[in-house]
């Protein structure tokens, strides 16, 4: 049985949208100045050994523009190029342009959860904050990875809106990085 994990870089008031740099956000690109040795070490731990991404539409469609054409010295390029990727969407169509891409057929939430009961290895969740709330509603979240930026954006697309699904969470991990930045680890209650 896989699990789903959820790993969004976020701000202290929620915002998830765009970490790294895009010029079509306002703020984008507020996460770089707050990356350090932690959390590198964190994100290669989280993406080393078997794994398999789920990704929303915007998020797929961002990555598959970037990582086939990233520089080979980036330690993630050969994970995030030969990891299956499943992808929601509602919009795109087979065959997806990205190596080992598939998309998911019918309601998200549900493709996930028959996903989550097949052999398998477990999923990350990358971005996606339409998708993790969709997953989060039927209760399909089996962890939260955030690394807390020391950040108030003001607005942008939050992991938790008003109004949103209610979640108890148990903390099972914290780590401080050199720049602020709190990795918690938290677990449905």
């Amino acid at each position: 049985m896989r699990s789903v994990r959820i790993y969004d870089l976020i701000t202290l008031d929620g915002v998830i949208e765009a970490p790294h740099p895009n010029e079509e956000f306002e703020h984008a690109g507020w996460a770089v100045p707050y990356q350090d040795e932690v959390m590198l070490e964190n994100a290669t731990r989280g993406m080393s050994g078997e794994g398999a991404l789920l990704l929303g539409r915007r998020t797929y469609e961002s990555m598959a523009a970037a990582w086939p054409n990233a520089p080979k010295d980036n330690p993630f390029t050969d994970v995030m190029n030969s990891y299956k990727k499943y992808v929601a969407s509602r919009t795109l169509s087979e065959p997806l342009e990205w190596n080992n891409s598939e998309l998911l057929s019918g309601d998200a939430a549900d493709a996930v959860a028959t996903l989550k009961q097949q052999d398998g290895p477990d999923l990350v969740v990358l971005g996606s904050g339409d998708l993790i709330r969709s997953l989060m509603r039927d209760e399909l979240v089996d962890e939260f990875v955030l690394p807390i930026h020391p950040l108030v954006l003001g607005r942008g697309q939050r992991l938790f809106p008003d109004p949103g699904t209610f979640a108890k969470l148990r903390l099972v991990d914290a780590k401080p990085t050199t720049t602020g930045v709190i990795i918690a680890r938290y677990q449905p209650a």
